[in-house]
């Protein structure tokens, strides 16, 4: 199982980690807590060290409620950062946080590997379209409606069949555009109360019918920190133990704010795997 990134092949059957930057002023963990230069290269340096595979930057918040952010604004926020880190760590390869098929194609054209959609193509329906052109891997999740409406369209009749059936339609097309590198996101915490978060999360070995890499991204996230009646500055344990089963449902990548515990996560699974 590989993906191309920028002519390399990166080889998923050991499961990778992607490590989060927000450049937002109000992500719900981490939000404005890299605001200049020297911490946005102090940060993606410490993943690095700590066995970051890929750093994802996202420079439009999509927690629940999250404030509109004009697509010129989030070019203008995502652009600089994606020079600066390939200034000072030219073989990162990044990931870009996007529902925006311009924001995808300045990043691409600026350096970035991979495009993470939330949206899937349904908030741009050119998004598609730019992937095919440009030929990176992309990440495909799960949600409904958009960040301001998502957690008020959480009814489902059979949520891992409806999530099957939206994947399904979106690999086919897709396909026929050629896009070969694909990966499966199932949207924890969007469009999902706790309860179905951990339904998807109990099922998660389902979408590996799909024959696609899966990535999880659970880090800090609500169903974790209210769930156990703490905060997400307190959810790292909980984080740590979902990402684990997430491994053993399938996951090839953990999408996660701290590096060093994911990647010892892994470490320890594969020990046990072999």
């Amino acid at each position: 199982m590989f993906i191309n990134c920028k002519g390399s092949l990166i080889d998923l059957t050991i499961p990778k980690v992607m490590g989060i930057l927000n450049v937002t002023p109000n992500s719900f963990f981490d939000g404005g807590k890299y605001k200049n230069e020297t911490e946005i290269v102090s940060q993606v340096e410490k993943m690095l060290t700590e066995g970051a595979d890929f750093i994802d930057i996202g420079a439009y918040s999509s927690k629940p409620s999250a404030e509109f952010v004009s697509e010129q604004e989030e070019i203008e926020r995502i652009v600089p950062v994606i020079e600066l880190i390939m200034k000072h760590f030219p073989e990162t390869l990044l990931s870009i946080d996007t529902f925006r098929s311009e924001v995808a194609k300045a990043s691409i054209e600026n350096g970035a590997a991979i495009i993470n959609d939330i949206a899937a193509a349904e908030l741009d329906d050119k998004m598609f379209e730019v992937i095919a052109k440009y030929n990176v891997p992309y990440i495909m999740m799960h949600m409904r409606g958009n960040p301001q409406t998502m957690q008020s369209l959480t009814q489902y009749d059979d949520i891992i069949k409806e999530m099957l059936f939206y994947f399904s339609e979106k690999v086919t097309k897709a396909r026929s555009l050629g896009i070969n590198d694909l990966i499966i996101d199932p949207g924890f915490g969007f469009a999902k109360t706790i309860d179905q978060n951990f339904e998807v999360m109990q099922k998660m070995e389902l979408f590996n019918l799909l024959e696609l890499p899966v990535l999880a991204g659970i880090s800090r996230k609500s169903m974790i920190y209210k769930t156990l009646s703490i905060t997400a500055a307190e959810a790292l344990n909980g984080t740590t133990f979902l990402n684990t089963i997430a491994l053993t449902k399938g996951a090839k990548i953990l999408r996660v704010h701290d590096v060093k515990e994911a990647v010892e996560c892994i470490t320890l699974f594969n020990k046990i795997s072999q």
